[in-house]
């Protein structure tokens, strides 16, 4: 039984682990060996040197500003949308007829399917400094405004916020639907029984069993914003006068820019890498994940 035990798991798991390990585990190594070269445009290697880590802690100045301006924004997009607004929508379409809050959900999650560009479009389209764009439109013949503004100019990094916190937040919507769906119905009849009313038996039934999604949702977006740059670097490209640089795009930078500095790149990837493994087991830590994942204590033959 042992054997077939092992089989089983090596036909099932093993396809997943090749790719995991050849598109994850391999990249961190290779990223790790690069870090301690001079690889620039040129692709040639002449030295093994530490010089790239001595610039990041030494002398590259812009470094500081960058790390700030991620912490703001991943905190901003994780708490705002990617967990508050997603339970809300959860909350909301799970209290209406099925067919209602199946449309809505559906409707929701079109800007997830659309190809990235189209959504960067999108936006770039609805706040944009000219009179056509969507909020100036409404600015003007709805509330009389008299000037059109740019948001990209003046409030770029809230633009993102959005931009990325309706992508989170669809996927937060999709969990938490599923956890409340899942919750027997007989705790809400035994509430209204007990004269309980719609506000009550969220807070007391709901929210209570909804710890664990939430628990993962926070982990995983946490880590996911941290490397986000994809509807950055299309919508404000970082800017304006990097306004909108967070951590993700200013390796990019560095590394694919003009300069070419792949292994300077290389390197401040790795202080992403290392991080986010070190936050993701604190979190795990703190939230006692590890009890949802144990063996159940009633095995059902």
């Amino acid at each position: 039984m042992k054997g077939r035990e092992r089989a089983n798991m090596a036909m099932f798991l093993g396809p997943a682990f090749l790719v995991v390990g050849f598109f994850f585990v391999v990249p961190v190594f290779v990223d790790i060996a690069i870090s301690f070269t001079d690889l620039g445009r040129e692709l040639r290697i002449t030295e093994i040197t530490t010089k790239n880590y001595e610039r990041a802690f030494t002398s590259d100045r812009q470094l500081p500003a960058v790390v700030w301006r991620t912490m703001w924004y991943v905190g901003a997009t994780l708490l705002i949308f990617n967990t508050t607004f997603g339970l809300l929508l959860a909350l909301t379409t799970t209290s209406i007829p099925r067919t209602s809050g199946t449309f809505f959900r559906a409707v929701w999650l079109l800007p997830r399917m659309s190809p990235s560009v189209v959504y960067a479009i999108l936006w770039i389209w609805s706040v944009h400094g000219g009179d056509t764009s969507l909020v100036n439109q409404v600015l003007m013949h709805v509330f009389g405004a008299e000037e059109a503004i740019d948001l990209r100019q003046t409030s770029p990094m809230w633009v993102i916020i959005f931009a990325n916190g309706f992508i989170g937040a669809s996927f937060a919507m999709i969990i938490l639907t599923s956890a409340i769906r899942s919750i027997p119905e007989h705790l809400y009849h035994a509430a209204r029984c007990d004269g309980a009313g719609s506000l009550a038996r969220v807070w007391h039934i709901t929210l209570p069993q909804l710890r664990w999604p939430l628990t993962y949702i926070f982990i995983w977006q946490t880590l996911s914003l941290l490397t986000s740059f994809e509807y950055i670097l299309l919508i404000t490209g970082g800017g304006p006068f990097r306004a909108t640089t967070v951590y993700a795009i200013f390796i990019f930078q560095r590394a694919f820019g003009s300069s070419g500095q792949y292994a300077y790149g290389a390197a401040l990837a790795f202080f992403l890498i290392v991080p986010g493994v070190i936050l993701a087991l604190i979190l795990w830590r703190i939230s006692n994940m590890s009890r949802l994942l144990q063996r159940p204590r009633i095995e059902v033959q």
